[in-house]
């Protein structure tokens, strides 16, 4: 997804935010001004933590953060797995519980709030618009034989697992991978924590090769290009994920919360609307 003004413009106030420095937030509007059409925002923010750590080190360390919310969900885990059981349809419920996972995201968000995201699970029915989404998700699902999902932050893979162990009870005939970031960035899933969450028993775990908040397929590894160019279903969470493959001719089905003005008005719902939609090569 190209990056326009008023995400740029966002881009660059969010780095205000975090430094008064002239010299700094200079080569912060060189880069957005800069842009090549073909650059999204998840690169854009890799390039300014490189800018950022230039000039005042590391950045903030999210260790505690995601061990926080890893932990609260998987205390959540067996009456989340109970519900989930229970509904009608145990795969449209647990796609639906992973989408609000997406809620525990600290570089989308200016306030990540614990009750908050408790609260979202008081309402989680498909829409008339998700349900569409979720028949051809199934066609998809029985037609293929590789499923790739592309995970976005702590807390949410710990959802995201619950939901691939309904994928495989319905298809089992599915191998099934699960992109994760290949290096420390804000609160997103790298395969450590995969691994604390018990992702890596329910897929194989394959890492995107940087510290880069989304999937840029430029700076993918073999593996991890492998992974995309042949699964024959892909299931991106999160709007780092849609906005840096998004409109690249892959054909993926996406799940994420409107967390941003942007997302909102792009989509013409209000805010933290979730969103399971599809979009062919």
């Amino acid at each position: 997804m190209r990056i326009p003004e008023i995400c740029a413009k966002c881009l660059y106030d969010r780095q205000a935010e975090r430094s008064d420095n002239a010299e700094y937030l200079s080569e912060i509007k060189k880069l957005i001004d800069n842009r090549s059409e073909d650059d999204t925002t998840a690169y854009m923010v890799y390039l300014f933590k490189q800018v950022h750590e230039k000039y005042y080190g590391a950045g903030l360390d999210y260790t505690d953060i995601k061990k926080q919310y890893n932990d609260l969900l998987l205390g959540m885990e067996e009456s989340l797995r109970n519900e989930t059981e229970d509904a009608p349809d145990p795969l449209e419920r647990s796609i639906a519980m992973a989408r609000i996972g997406n809620y525990i995201d600290f570089g989308a968000m200016n306030h990540v709030d614990q009750a908050e995201f408790l609260e979202l699970f008081h309402d989680i029915e498909f829409s008339d618009n998700d349900k569409k989404t979720y028949d051809s998700f199934l066609r998809e699902c029985a037609e293929g034989e590789r499923f790739l999902l592309i995970c976005d932050n702590c807390g949410e893979i710990v959802l995201d697992r619950l939901m691939l162990e309904q994928v495989k009870a319905r298809f089992p005939h599915l191998t099934i991978k699960a992109l994760v970031r290949g290096g420390d960035v804000l609160n997103d899933a790298t395969v450590e924590d995969a691994e604390y969450t018990g992702l890596d028993k329910v897929a194989q775990i394959v890492s995107n090769g940087e510290a880069v908040a989304g999937t840029v397929y430029k700076m993918l590894p073999d593996d991890a290009k492998r992974a995309l160019d042949e699964a024959d279903v892909i299931f991106s969470k999160g709007q780092a994920n849609y906005e840096s493959l998004s409109g690249q001719g892959i054909h993926a089905f996406y799940a994420f919360l409107c967390k941003c003005d942007y997302f909102s008005g792009r989509f013409h719902v209000p805010r933290l609307t979730g969103m399971f939609i599809e979009e062919m090569e």
